[in-house]
């Protein structure tokens, strides 16, 4: 746990992380992305629930963040591709916690 002193420090350094994982799909895009190379309509399947407008959106807030990255290809049409960067790759034990946290809630509030 964090020491109490230095409490505005800590808090701008959560915020920061906070603001580049904000919303409701990037951590799950990032999951998405952990298990390799995707392209757009590969991750908007993994992802349920995520427009394309969105999910557009969502990966350039990510790319802008370092923590993924977009190859295009040279192809006709072109190919993009997406991949967690090193730098995203950091967040694994955070995912993985929020990940046995979400199973824990989940049956505590809903029994499941």
């Amino acid at each position: 746990m964090l020491s109490k002193g230095g409490c505005p420090k800590n808090i701008l350094s959560i915020k920061d992380a906070l603001d580049a994982l904000e919303g409701r799909w990037k951590i799950l895009i990032l999951f998405s992305l952990s298990t390799g190379n995707k392209r757009f309509k590969q991750i908007s399947k993994e992802v349920n629930g995520i427009t394309d407008k969105t999910l557009s959106k969502e990966l350039k807030s990510l790319e802008a963040n370092k923590l993924i990255n977009r190859d295009v290809y040279d192809t006709f049409p072109p190919t993009v591709e997406y991949s967690i960067t090193t730098h995203g790759k950091s967040l694994e034990n955070v995912m993985d916690e929020l990940h046995y946290w979400g199973l824990s809630h989940r049956k505590k509030v809903i029994g499941k």
